[in-house]
């Protein structure tokens, strides 16, 4: 049996799989990114990352050159197939999905504003491991994940990912749709404010800097700040969840949190829906576990403010794979 190795590249955390050609996650793990270390410390990090079955210490030393952790790809990827009774022979291909622009037939990941990358090889990986290496878009990869072992129903359809940014990949008739050069896509980067937020790309009021996950932690811990008296001063680590928890429980500087950015999830959302009109809209990353009941206030936004007002609706649910979209997606591609 051929396996596939996944790498999705986050600006929070690097997870990896091993996948089967079903689309079946065997094992999985993952380790913070760290996104302001040196890119050799993280691209060590995707290397170790393919130890998935079992732990295999690795001394992490930042100050080495790319080429030093190169090396050891091979000999880690020998480790991973001993240890799991798979041969080196079996891996069929390594898939890595990255926040940013990607040239794919180069190999280099040309641009990724969230990770401080710009023109960074790996072609390297490939030759020492002896295995393909193929590149992606990280939406683009959930999308496709989703497509492929899903079993979605719509050819056409747009995956958007809600983590450290927003990500968007687009599936049209079935294919990955990314523009001529590749880099389209990005509709994280579209602005949902004029003169708002600055966001790293280098612009100001994108939809990322409202509807990220990433966001909502920056208006949980505002919310708190002017809001000492919210149960959520109580807690010590301010997540994704926390607003979402403490509405819950009836909070009210919660629940104007969680409406405010639901309202911005989901007007980014119609404008999505206006350009596309696509049969399915998936939302994927860690606040896609909110489940239905997140969903379904996105779903009554959207439609009261959705241009079409008298066709069929887009269908707007949950991503079926979660946060493991991506890795299925950036193996199999």
């Amino acid at each position: 049996m051929k396996y596939y190795i996944g790498i999705d590249l986050g600006g929070t955390n690097i997870a990896a799989g091993i996948v089967d050609k079903t689309g079946k996650i065997i094992a999985k793990d993952s380790v913070p990114t760290l996104n302001t270390r040196p890119i050799e410390a993280i691209m060590l990090d995707m290397t170790k990352l393919c130890k998935i079955y079992k732990k295999i210490s690795v001394t992490t030393e930042v100050e080495r050159g790319e080429s030093a952790i190169i090396d050891n790809i091979a000999d880690l990827c020998e480790k991973i197939c001993d240890e799991s009774n798979i041969k080196l022979s079996q891996v069929e291909k390594i898939g890595i999905g990255v926040p940013g622009t990607v040239d794919s037939e180069k190999g280099m990941i040309m641009f990724a504003c969230n990770l401080n990358f710009d023109k960074v090889s790996v072609k390297p990986i490939e030759e020492k491991c002896g295995v393909s290496v193929k590149i992606l878009n990280d939406a683009d990869a959930a999308a496709y994940g989703e497509y492929i072992a899903s079993g979605s129903k719509a050819d056409s359809f747009i995956c958007i990912t809600l983590g450290t940014g927003i990500g968007s990949g687009i599936i049209i008739n079935g294919k990955i749709y990314n523009g001529f050069n590749g880099a389209g896509g990005e509709i994280g980067h579209t602005t949902l404010i004029k003169d708002g937020v600055q966001c790293s790309c280098g612009r100001k009021g994108c939809w990322e800097k409202y509807a990220s996950a990433t966001a909502l932690v920056a208006q949980t811990k505002a919310a708190i700040k002017n809001n000492p008296e919210s149960i959520m001063s109580k807690e010590t680590v301010i997540n994704g969840q926390t607003a979402f928890r403490a509405a819950d429980k009836g909070d009210e500087t919660a629940l104007k949190v969680v409406e405010k950015y639901i309202e911005y999830v989901a007007e980014g959302l119609v404008n999505v829906i206006n350009i596309f009109q696509p049969k399915k809209v998936v939302i994927g990353g860690g606040i896609s576990r909110e489940g239905e009941p997140f969903i379904s206030r996105v779903r009554e936004f959207v439609y009261k403010y959705d241009y079409n007002k008298y066709l069929d609706k887009t269908e707007i649910t949950a991503a079926e794979l979660f946060n493991d979209a991506g890795i299925v997606g950036a193996a199999l591609y």
